[in-house]
């Protein structure tokens, strides 16, 4: 918890002001029992009404001083709590930004959007009332014990035993709660994920006639969460009585004993009635903690979720000293000796990759599902580093390069085409936000969606709900590849990227795409023969490993993998024309 508190140095100037008008208050709300003992001592027993008035005058002023100060110490307490949680939000959210592959999938997207949000709530909470009561609280209690003792030292003795229960008390509640607010904030953590998967796949749930078993899971994680809640709540209503019991036992004591010394006339009324005042004080100074107790421990654990992310340090970060690319126009892609391993993984999924991707042509990766195609591509842009080997962009290692730079030479198009809410128009300029809407209309045209995109009530101004959900998966794809075409990068990355196209799109994209790439090294990551037939290389995967690399001509002749693929992609006929003009083969029909 206290590891966070760094984090309020650019507020240290509010923090010190809380700490002066707290200070100011606290030292009136001492002067109060003082002033109200001589009332009853100098004032009402001797019946000295000018005393009576002129004291509560000053009792009423010193009320109002110390009344303003609270004011507005909560004024800069919620100023202060709040500008600290947007910082911290900030900071989490810039962190999470710079996380590569490797640690989105240590931290899941449920347990990231809970320490965004709900943690870093948790831990404003408490910072109001650390500024409001927390610091307050031993100020009041340490100057009320100092009054109390110099009243009468005889009965200190009681207020000693007072705070002893107090202690107790809330050490006994902290041991109890700890573990299972830790325990607490996986389960938000775990019900946040089941709500998500429920939301997202609603329509297959539905289709598979999943409902039960949804809400059997549903109802497992939340009655947990209920049990758990249960049971630190029972403990939060337990220790509120048990305070006011010792509040109660140690009032009735003080009368108890106080009278006593009156009637011995070791004290004055006067001074029993401020002592049992101080005594108050005290007490309640230790409750005011005691509150603060009942949320530490929550936060404490939101505290350190929050500090474990912005502790992590991503594996993938800019060199020390980044390399410039003399020609930014005409980049090779080359694949040296590269080997890749997912981090625990005892094998490769990757091993020995080698083979250059050069401007102007056009290399496509293919293999069964599960052979490492993704993976392959996925390492040019840094998303993961090679466990070995080497990947050159014009003979400078990719990891050498700064990310915003090697981003800047890449047009991505993923496997799970990414939409964003907004607009058509916003999604494809998404990359290039200076972009013209010539420039955007021409790359819809070329990306085959200026068809449905006119179809559409609001054309390019038509907007796109969350996650795409309004357009379809073809949609999403052409949408996709016309954000990276108003890129006009020198490296195009096709992650299976024309998957859910039907095979007249495909053709007339792919013919569409060949004169605005033709300067630039593009690498198509494909299932589809036809997507790959006419590549200048294509290179077969086979269980992370390179079994055959040449043109489709070539591979038909030499690469058994290769004959597999295209045997179930393509009639006997079309085979036996394979060796002499595979321009003309087609696709089976249904086969994607």
């Amino acid at each position: 918890m206290f590891r966070i508190l760094k984090y309020l140095k650019p507020f240290i100037a509010a923090v010190v002001a809380i700490f002066v008008l707290m200070a100011i208050q606290v030292y009136c709300n001492l002067q109060l029992p003082d002033l109200m003992a001589k009332i009853v001592d100098q004032g009402i027993v001797p019946d000295n009404r000018h005393m009576i008035w002129t004291t509560g005058l000053t009792m009423i002023i010193i009320t109002l001083i110390g009344g303003v100060s609270a004011i507005i110490v909560g004024y800069f307490a919620a100023r202060t709590a709040t500008g600290f949680a947007k910082n911290i939000r900030n900071l989490v959210f810039k962190k999470v930004e710079s996380f590569s592959k490797a640690e989105l999938d240590h931290f899941s997207t449920a347990s990231l959007i809970t320490r965004s949000t709900n943690d870093i709530q948790q831990i404003q909470l408490v910072m109001v009332l650390l500024f409001t009561l927390v610091l307050m609280a031993p100020m009041m209690g340490f100057g009320a014990i100092i009054k109390a003792i110099h009243l009468a030292p005889s009965m200190s003795w009681i207020i000693a035993e007072a705070v002893t229960a107090v202690i107790v008390t809330v050490g006994t509640f902290f041991v109890f709660t700890l573990p299972r607010y830790r325990r607490l904030q996986k389960l938000v953590d775990k019900l946040n994920l089941v709500t998500r998967e429920n939301l997202t796949g609603l329509r297959v749930i539905r289709a598979f006639n999943r409902e039960d078993y949804e809400e059997n899971k549903f109802e497992q994680t939340n009655q947990e969460l209920t049990r758990i809640n249960l049971f630190i709540n029972r403990l939060q209503s337990a220790l509120m009585p048990v305070m006011l019991l010792i509040f109660n036992f140690t009032s009735i004591l003080i009368i108890w004993i106080g009278a006593h010394y009156v009637n011995t006339n070791h004290l004055q009324i006067g001074s029993v009635i401020a002592f049992m005042q101080y005594a108050i004080q005290v007490i309640l100074s230790f409750l005011m903690i005691t509150f603060i107790f009942i949320l530490l421990p929550r936060a404490a654990v939101s505290a350190g979720r929050v500090i474990e992310v912005l502790d992590t340090d991503p594996v993938i970060k800019d060199p020390t000293e980044p390399k410039q690319l003399a020609d930014n126009n005409r980049v090779s892609v080359e694949f040296r000796d590269v080997s890749f391993s997912y981090a625990g993984a005892d094998e490769d999924v990757l091993s020995n990759i080698s083979f250059t991707a050069q401007p102007g042509e056009v290399t496509a990766i293919v293999g069964s599902t599960g052979s490492g195609k993704s993976t392959l591509i996925n390492l040019i842009p840094r998303f993961y580093d090679a466990t070995k080997g080497q990947i050159l962009v014009n003979g400078i290692d990719v990891r050498d390069l700064s990310l915003t730079d090697l981003h800047e030479l890449i047009g991505y198009i993923s496997q799970r085409s990414v939409i964003f809410s907004g607009t058509i128009a916003s999604n494809i300029s998404y990359g290039t936000e200076q972009a013209s809407d010539d420039v955007i209309r021409e790359a819809a045209r070329v990306a085959q969606a200026e068809n449905f995109i006119h179809k559409l009530e609001h054309s390019y101004e038509s907007p796109i709900a969350q996650e795409g959900a309004n357009v379809s998966g073809g949609q999403k794809q052409r949408l996709s590849i016309a954000r990276a075409l108003v890129k006009q990068p020198p490296i195009y990355l096709f992650d299976d990227s024309f998957s859910a196209l039907d095979f007249t799109t495909d053709a007339a994209l792919r013919r569409a795409l060949a004169p605005k790439t033709k300067n630039a090294t593009v690498i198509i990551v494909a299932q589809r023969i036809s997507t790959v037939i006419n590549a200048q290389k294509i290179v077969v995967l086979d269980q992370g490993r390179i079994v055959g690399v040449g043109d489709h001509r070539e591979l038909m002749r030499s690469c058994e993998v290769y004959q597999e693929i295209a045997s179930s992609q393509l009639s006997p006929d079309e085979l036996r024309h394979a060796l002499t003009s595979p321009q003309h083969l087609k696709p089976k029909e249904g086969i994607a």
